[in-house]
């Protein structure tokens, strides 16, 4: 499933609250600016706490982070990954 996930989450067989949860992530990481209200209350909608979503913000915004200063550094992956 991983390896699924990795190319092409939308393909996936995830509920519909990881469906919402990797839509707003997407959303979070490719367009932040254009991050509104109502993509809050989508993942409220789908079940998830207010403590879920400031937990994925925070954990998706440390990996955008790191990757963006690695991608600046020049940083190599290691063997394997």
């Amino acid at each position: 499933m991983a390896e699924h996930l990795k190319h092409n989450w939308r393909n996936a067989k995830l509920s519909d609250q990881d469906k919402a949860l990797c839509t707003w992530a997407e959303k979070l990481t490719l367009t932040p600016g254009e991050m509104i209200e109502n993509d809050i209350r989508g993942l409220e909608q789908a079940g998830l706490s207010q403590e879920a979503i400031s937990d994925a913000a925070q954990v998706i915004g440390y990996f955008n982070y790191i990757n963006r200063v690695a991608d600046g550094l020049g940083v190599d992956l290691e063997e394997g990954y």
